[in-house]
This record gives C-alpha cells, sequence and structure tokens, in this order.
C-alpha cells in the first residue's frame, strides 16, 4: 500500500483542486431533487480500520432504515478484512480501491465511480474525518444526501462545498456517537445543518458483536504458537503489540519497554507466555524484542499470521498490550483483555467501548495534540505523552487484566 505521506499528499495535491472543481460544477450545474425515501446508503470509511469498529452502531442503523443488502461501504482493498470480520453487511456490498501505487489509485477509483453511479446509492455517510478524496466520492457517487464533517469557518480542513447534510465536528463527542449521528442526519432536513437538535443516543457497546474465527484459522494459530514454543497445548499468553502505524508514528511506546515489560510478565507468573505480534514489515524490529528478553516463553509471531488468523489468535490468548492503534479496536471482537495506551489522542473520543479495554493515558498538558481538526498531524517531535507511561504502571494494569481473564479464560 502506499505510505500515509504519500496518500496525505495525494489528497492535498490532487484532492484538494478536485474539490474545487467540484464545487463550481455542484453550484453551477448540479440540480437539487425532491427529497424522495432513501433506498441505499454508502458509507465511505477508506483506512483507520479500527475506526469502523466504532461504527458498529452506525452501520446497524443504516441497516435498520434501508436493510442489509441496501447498505455499501467504500474501502482501500487492504482493510476491508475488519468488515469481513464483523458481517454487518455482505461481502458483496464492500467496494475497495487499490492504492498500491498511483496508477491502480486512479484506475480503481474510476472504476469505483462507475459502479457507484450504476447502484444510484440515494445517500452518502462520510466517516473520514475531513479527508477530501471522500468528499469527492461522496458527490460523484450521484447521491442527492451527502453527510459528513463541513469546515464553516476553517476550523477544519478544506474540502470544498460538496456535502447536502453537512455537520460541524464535536470534540467533545465519543467517534462512536459521532458516527452514529452521521447515518441519524440522514432523517433531517439538509437546510436546518449545521444545527442538529438531536441528542446522542445511547451506544451499545461493539463487543456485542462477537468474531467466531473460522476452524482453519484456529488450528493455524495453534499449531504457530506451539511449533514456536515447543509444546503440547496452548499456554495462558499475553500478546504485546509494540508497534504504530505510520500515520502516527508518535503513538509509539518506547521498544525498551516492552522488552522490561515482557521480562516482568514473565517473572511474575511461570504460566504465561509472552507472544509478540506484528505486521511482515515490523517483523525484524519486534525479532529484536524477542531477542533481548531471551526466554524461551517469550516468542515472536510478527508477519506470520493473516489479520483472520490475528483475530483468531486473539480468542484464544489473556490478554493483549497495545498502544492506541487498529489492534486495540479489533480485539474488541474476541474476549480477550485489552490494554491500551493512550498518547497524541485522547481516549474521550477514541477509546475501544468495552469494559474489557483498560486504558493508560498520562493526560499531560500537551495532550492530546492530534485531532479532525488538524488532519491527524502534529508538530510535535518528542512524544513525552508515551514516555510519561511507565512500565510499573502497565505491569499493573496488565497483570490486573490477567486475574479478570481468568474468569473466561480461552480454551
Amino acid at each position: 500500500m502506499m505510505k500515509v505521506a504519500a496518500l496525505r499528499a495525494v489528497d492535498r495535491w490532487i484532492g484538494l483542486p478536485a474539490c474545487v472543481l467540484l464545487t463550481w460544477h455542484r453550484r453551477l450545474l448540479s440540480r437539487r431533487r425532491e427529497r424522495a425515501p432513501i433506498r441505499r446508503i454508502l458509507v465511505l470509511k477508506l483506512a483507520e480500520q479500527g475506526s469502523t469498529v466504532l461504527a458498529a452502531d452506525a452501520l446497524a442503523r443504516a441497516v435498520e432504515l434501508v436493510g442489509r443488502d441496501n447498505v455499501f461501504f467504500l474501502v482501500f482493498d487492504e482493510n476491508r478484512f475488519i468488515l469481513d470480520a464483523m458481517g454487518v453487511i455482505p461481502a458483496g456490498n464492500i467496494i475497495t480501491l487499490n492504492v498500491r501505487t498511483l496508477r491502480t489509485a486512479i484506475q480503481s477509483a474510476l472504476l469505483a465511480v462507475r459502479r457507484l453511479r450504476a447502484l444510484r446509492v440515494d445517500a452518502t455517510v462520510d466517516l473520514e474525518f475531513f479527508a477530501r478524496s471522500t468528499a469527492a466520492f461522496a458527490y460523484l457517487s450521484g447521491a442527492t444526501r451527502r453527510v459528513g464533517l463541513h469546515s464553516y469557518a476553517g476550523e477544519g480542513p478544506y474540502r470544498g462545498d460538496l456535502l447536502t447534510h453537512r455537520l460541524v465536528f464535536n470534540p467533545y463527542l465519543h467517534t462512536s456517537g459521532l458516527f452514529r449521528l452521521m447515518v441519524d442526519a440522514l432523517e433531517h432536513p439538509a437546510g436546518q445543518f449545521p444545527a442538529f437538535p438531536a441528542r446522542p443516543p445511547a451506544l451499545s457497546s461493539p463487543a456485542s458483536i462477537q468474531y467466531v474465527p473460522p476452524a482453519q484459522d484456529l488450528d493455524a494459530v495453534r499449531n504457530l504458537v506451539l511449533a514456536r514454543t515447543g509444546l503440547t497445548c496452548l499456554p495462558p499468553m499475553v500478546l504485546l503489540n509494540p508497534n504504530a502505524s505510520d500515520l502516527l508514528p508518535l503513538r509509539r511506546w518506547d521498544r525498551s519497554r516492552y522488552e522490561t515489560l515482557a521480562r516482568r510478565l514473565l517473572a511474575a507468573n511461570e504460566e504465561i507466555y509472552v507472544v509478540l505480534t506484528g505486521a511482515s514489515d515490523e517483523a525484524e524490529e519486534v525479532g529484536r524484542i524477542e531477542a533481548e528478553v531471551s526466554s524461551p516463553r517469550c516468542v515472536s509471531v510478527a508477519g506470520q499470521t493473516t489479520m483472520s488468523q490475528l483475530l483468531a489468535l486473539y480468542s484464544l490468548a489473556r490478554v493483549l498490550v497495545t498502544n492506541d492503534s487498529g489492534p486495540a479496536h479489533f480485539a474488541t471482537l474476541a474476549r480477550i483483555e485489552v490494554v491500551t495506551l493512550f498518547g497524541p489522542e485522547t481516549p474521550a473520543l477514541f477509546a475501544a467501548r468495552t469494559p474489557r479495554n483498560h486504558v493508560i493515558w498520562a493526560g499531560l498538558a500537551c495532550s492530546p495534540c492530534v485531532s479532525a481538526l488538524n488532519n491527524r498531524t502534529s508538530m510535535c517531535r518528542d512524544n513525552v505523552c508515551m514516555k510519561a507511561i511507565t512500565v510499573d504502571e502497565v505491569f499493573a494494569v496488565t497483570m490486573q487484566a490477567y486475574a479478570a481473564s481468568s474468569q473466561t479464560a480461552p480454551s
């Protein structure tokens, strides 16, 4: 996949002019059509599929409005796995974009627009925070109702005037509530916005969606762990995810602290095995942690599992320790306890909504430093917010979570 920096550059240098031109097209040539019943809804969320788990209630509401077969989703192809795992909408309704190169991105974008026009979607719900590309897709889909965040007075990145239901970003509303309200906005007249006299609904926990791993994934994960540990049956496992995506490297907790945490977990309980996870491009760095810990009860499976197998691993382990990233949300689909380390973002908006999620956040004066309003960027080059989280603190919370997990230990 194209690097995040490249995707942001494309969104800025191609997406921005496209939004300007499409805005002029809307104002000069587009005609408002009469309000008609909503029959088909397109949801747009290209990246950060951890956030898609937070959209569980929003997707459920869309299904209530038009039926499961009439809800569609636009996403990067390598991020569709979580939609398949959630199973809220049919697999055939997931439209993907191939962004491995600029050429394939343009080609798949044109094909996606062609399919969306053929589907004749009536409404779009843009879950991206001020991305220009999704605003353009929403307009080009031909939908007469288009919901998303709008920059009224420069309080967020400019994305044109392509939406009909233009919401203001509320920095005090949890992301799951914001996503649900975006779907609810479809039933309100476009002319009333930015005023939106609806109260945030009481939301159910995304953990109500329980992922059931296929037998072949469970077998593959069991065999992998047994091969790496030399055991004949699965041990109690604590998973450590020591990496962060390149979307926001500031979220990383230092590698040496994961090494120290692993040693302390192993010393605290002779039954515990520490299993290190990560993507294939993270395997080398994760392998260094395994080498530094240097224990037969600490093994790395980074780069050795598919995403569906990783979900299967979550269903077999006791605890996952991770920075604020996709795995913290993916794990809520399983019955694992999760310890999530927050730094440059705030758990008030992005924490996984389940009692099995144990949040650690230093809450420094400079944190959070990134939000939807600054396009998820930061001028900070020293993540003191993550450095303020001590090994002692994470160890204590992890052991508490491990004790809680024994009540529903996987078999």
